[in-house]
């Protein structure tokens, strides 16, 4: 009797010795899980947040050198439109200049694509006439012998 008692005491002592041990490590380690995933987690929303200025960045960059480009425009349209009424020779030369400013600046309108009169989704294959056969039929591609 005393023998299977010391079987299954010593088992059972050193299961519970090594829980407890394991949990100390666990809790103690440096790098313990919990305080690793927090510092990860730290970390990315440190990228992330980095991420969101050089965005915010990139596009208030974006915006002010399309209005620096808008401006420039604008200064070429005018210096170019000075340039016609002071060198042109005679006035329909001038007239003319003056046109073909305005028609590239917007005064000529394109016609806008139109969406298709039907609404019936395309087709992935070739539409046939009824007495033709498809390519499932059997003797589709075999010639006749007659």
């Amino acid at each position: 009797m005393e023998q299977t008692l010391t079987a299954w005491l010593l088992p059972a002592i050193t299961l519970v010795a090594g829980i407890a041990i394991g949990f100390l490590i666990a809790r103690l380690a440096p790098n313990a899980a919990p305080g690793r995933t927090q510092r990860q987690l730290d970390e990315i929303q440190e990228r992330f947040d980095a991420y969101q200025s050089e965005v915010v960045t990139h596009f208030n960059t974006t915006a002010n050198l399309v209005k620096k480009l808008t401006q420039s425009h604008q200064d070429v349209q005018q210096h170019l439109s000075e340039g016609a009424n002071r060198l042109a020779l005679d006035e329909l030369t001038r007239q003319r200049l003056l046109a073909s400013l305005h028609a590239e600046d917007g005064g000529e309108r394109r016609e806008r694509l139109k969406p298709p009169a039907s609404q019936e989704m395309p087709k992935d294959y070739a539409p046939k006439s009824a007495d033709v056969p498809g390519m499932l039929d059997e003797s589709y591609g075999l010639k006749n012998k007659r």
